[in-house]
């Protein structure tokens, strides 16, 4: 069995996306009025999100974690306006991610199959590249 493209995608991009957001804890303490322990706990939390969207991508769960974790980082934005950016960034990436993993996974799927049928027709022979 091959792996997922869209997985990997999706996972690498909210693995980084992690680190981002326990830096965004940080940066929240100075620019924002929350405190130190709920600046750090947002980014924490946050972070903490998007390990175990990326460990649980093999399940839809993954995957929806992913969505309400680019919604999470939107929201930042109104904590601090500059997140807007990183929110869209972010999202931009994700998206991105899932949808053209997805591509790849069924162009994949879809030459496995051509390659079966012409296997089939020619005697299991490997087609020429």
């Amino acid at each position: 069995m091959k792996r997922s493209a869209q997985r990997a995608m999706c996972a690498g991009m909210i693995t980084l996306q992690a680190v981002v957001l326990f830096l965004t804890g940080v940066v929240l303490i100075g620019l924002s009025d929350l405190g130190a322990g709920l600046s750090l706990g947002i980014g924490t939390g946050l972070a903490a999100a998007c390990v175990v969207a990326a460990g649980t991508m093999r399940r839809p769960l993954g995957f929806w974690l992913g969505h309400l974790i680019q919604v999470g980082t939107l929201a930042l934005g109104f904590v601090v306006t500059s997140m807007f950016f990183l929110g869209v960034l972010f999202a931009a990436l994700w998206f991105g991610s899932y949808v053209l993993g997805g591509r790849i996974d069924r162009e994949r799927a879809e030459r496995e199959v051509l390659e079966e049928q012409w296997r089939a027709e020619h005697g299991g022979q490997p087609a020429a590249d």
